[in-house]
């Protein structure tokens, strides 16, 4: 919804269409063997995908076991199809990086 000031200086709010993408993946990070590791390699891959995609990346479970992690990955448009592709670039740049595996994978729209 925007908000707009409407006559009086009240808000007035106007119904637009906006969709939400969401990726959740499991890792595996065979080579962490502590907490401390794991967080140095996950750090690392927030970092470049924060810098290659513009979207939300947050530990969402597993974050007292070394080496499993649960995300999710965020991202809002106006389009579900550029949404689709922009969360399958970035699952395809998960895999490439060295340090985790992907053990499980889900994206939804909301």
């Amino acid at each position: 919804m925007i908000f707009r000031s409407g006559a009086e200086g009240a808000k007035v709010m106007r119904d637009i269409g906006y969709h939400v993408g969401v990726l959740l993946v499991s890792l595996y990070i065979p080579s962490a063997q502590s907490l401390k590791e794991k967080r140095m390699v996950m750090k690392s891959l927030k970092d470049r995908v924060a810098a290659k995609f513009n979207v939300a990346f947050a530990e969402l479970d597993d974050l007292d076991k070394w080496q499993t992690a649960v995300y999710g990955v965020a991202v809002i448009g106006n389009d579900n199809r550029y949404l689709d592709q922009c969360l399958q670039a970035i699952l395809s740049f998960i895999e490439t990086f060295r340090d985790v595996e992907i053990s499980d994978q889900q994206i939804s729209f909301l």
